[in-house]
């Protein structure tokens, strides 16, 4: 058999390493990846081997599909994979273990952006499965949390096989209005909404938009039911959401540290197509970068019109971001860059670090049953003089809540035990347990104020003053909020940020919405669920800092006395 296909995914990501074809960090990883594993391959003690007839197998399968929608649909030309296709085609299936000869890849997830023919991959994917994967009985799952989207995968995948009788003859495949079913071993491949249920065996599952999963039930009951399979699949194709705290980003971390080496995982396959750090998304060509299939199936006018419109109304900026640059964003008008956020990640920065040195704390209660956040804020100066700005927060939350039936319940539970979450016993807020950790903190830091929210934290406040701590009342208005947001703004598109990568920080961060009055802004939030506590904590404490240590007298002249309840 010819080595077409292989040929060309294998020049793919060599061009894509040498910078011949532009893409993203995690893109030339997983290129890279490949090409050390075929030196590698060559090795005894290497267990993967790449077998260039499976993978050409499978492309030529995929390729004699035709297309179900648009004018190559009313041509009836089949399906043609671009490089970057066959790429994830030849790695996904072509690469097996040496003694077993079974597939290397159990999971794979890839990230890439609306309209670069994802419907093709997942659609040819679920008929290879089906078809032509050698396995009896086997069961191919379109999963999805909604009946709409549980059919984006099925319903091409449906209209592929009624276009391709020869096929359908040849695999006995009987094609129903909800399913495909071979009837002499059994095998089936249908839609499915929520868990599979008692019974099921998943050979293959199908998972698209996960980004639109509040938590991981399908995604695990799939996984943990394949257990009596022996080479199953669970494919993941999705854009970039709006939800740091759910399970679609929690896997995209998992797959950026397989990339990038901190977590090795020789089972999972990852690629996903987005910008770099420094790429502009307002940039043509940095928008060619994350579309793969530009000038294919993504249409450079209109996509230049989106940008356009997203460009002059702010209001479509975040959803151009999740869809077309595959950027992650959580509120809908958040108020700073997720990716300058992370980028002022220091890892291994610690509260040791700090021994001795002057801090600012905040204070944020919500009620006895919500998230409570005390923030440290140290304030020193770099070789020029400017402020430079380090975070640290203790998060708390009761057990009941953290145990409870609410919309982060998922996230509440992997960060507690990560040690990110701080819980007390019983159904509510243990505000003695907080009193304890600041003065804990006293013992290590030289603490300045403590600053408080008037509206909740009167009765701590006045023990924490008992203990000897000065403590300062807070509002949660323009006075008190515009002076730190504006600071925090410039100070983090400037560098001059660091925290220790607390993800539930990083949540809170993305949840923050600015609400402008009269040329000053105050956080507020878009719903209950996305907590902004830790960040409101963090400005109180900066506010103060500023007051006391010095802002710029032109903006503190600006400021009105308008004050108001912090906005939980």
């Amino acid at each position: 058999m010819a080595n077409f296909s292989v040929n060309a995914a294998n020049k793919y990501a060599r061009d894509v390493v040498a910078g011949k074809v532009e893409a993203c960090k995690w893109v030339r990883l997983a290129c890279q990846r490949h090409l050390d594993d075929l030196e590698a391959s060559k090795k005894k003690g290497f267990k993967w081997k790449f077998n260039r007839a499976e993978a050409e197998r499978v492309c030529a399968f995929v390729e004699l599909l035709p297309h179900t929608k648009g004018k190559w649909a009313r041509e009836r030309r089949l399906l043609k994979l671009e490089p970057w296709q066959k790429f994830i085609f030849c790695c996904v299936f072509g690469w097996l273990h040496k003694k077993t000869g079974l597939r290397r890849f159990r999971e794979v997830y890839c990230e890439i952006p609306r309209k670069n023919g994802k419907s093709v991959i997942a659609a040819g994917v679920a008929l290879l499965m089906l078809c032509a994967d050698g396995e009896f009985g086997a069961e191919v799952y379109c999963g999805a949390t909604t009946e709409k989207q549980a059919w984006e995968v099925f319903r091409p995948a449906r209209l592929m096989m009624l276009r391709t009788p020869d096929l359908a003859d040849a695999a006995g495949v009987e094609i129903n209005a909800r399913s495909l079913v071979i009837p002499e071993d059994g095998s089936r491949l249908e839609p499915i909404i929520g868990d599979p249920g008692d019974g099921s065996s998943p050979s293959c599952s199908l998972v698209d938009e996960y980004h639109e999963h509040d938590s991981d039930d399908l995604y695990e009951t799939m996984l943990t039911g394949m257990g009596a399979r022996e080479q199953p699949l669970i494919f993941t194709i999705t854009t970039a959401g709006s939800n740091i705290a759910g399970p679609c980003y929690e896997k995209r971390k998992q797959v950026c540290a397989m990339l990038d080496k901190t977590v090795a995982n020789d089972e999972i396959f990852g690629l996903i197509y987005t910008l770099d750090e420094q790429d502009d998304w307002r940039s043509l060509q940095a928008l060619k970068k994350a579309n793969p299939n530009y000038g294919v199936s993504i249409f450079p006018d209109n996509l230049q019109r989106s940008l356009a419109d997203a460009v002059r109304y702010p209001s479509r900026q975040n959803a151009f971001k999740t869809k077309h640059c595959n950027l992650w964003v959580n509120a809908k008008m958040a108020w700073l860059n997720q990716l300058d956020w992370d980028r002022a990640a220091v890892p291994g920065l610690s509260l040791d670090d700090f021994k001795g040195q002057r801090c600012y704390l905040g204070v944020d209660l919500a009620s006895k049953c919500d998230i409570a956040d005390v923030a440290l804020v140290f304030r020193e100066k770099d070789e020029n003089g400017r402020d430079i700005w380090s975070f640290f927060n203790r998060h708390y939350l009761p057990e009941g809540a953290v145990q409870g039936d609410g919309p982060n319940q998922e996230a509440y539970e992997r960060w507690a035990i990560e040690g990110h979450l701080i819980t007390t016993d019983g159904e509510e807020l243990d505000f003695d347990v907080i009193r304890e950790d600041v003065k804990d903190i006293a013992g290590m830091h030289q603490v300045e104020e403590v600053a408080y929210d008037k509206w909740r934290a009167t009765q701590l406040a006045h023990q924490l003053q008992k203990d000897g701590a000065e403590v300062i009342e807070v509002g949660g208005g323009i006075q008190t909020m515009n002076l730190a947001m504006r600071e925090l703004e410039a100070a983090l598109v400037s560098g001059r940020v660091r925290h220790n990568g607390d993800p539930l920080l990083s949540w809170m961060a993305s949840n923050v919405v600015a609400h402008e009055y009269k040329g000053c802004i105050t956080p507020t939030k878009e719903s209950g669920s996305k907590k902004i506590d830790g960040m409101v904590a963090i400005l109180m404490a900066m506010s103060r800092a500023l007051m006391a240590e010095g802002a710029p007298r032109s903006l503190l002249d600006s400021l009105s006395d308008y004050d108001e309840p912090l906005a939980m």
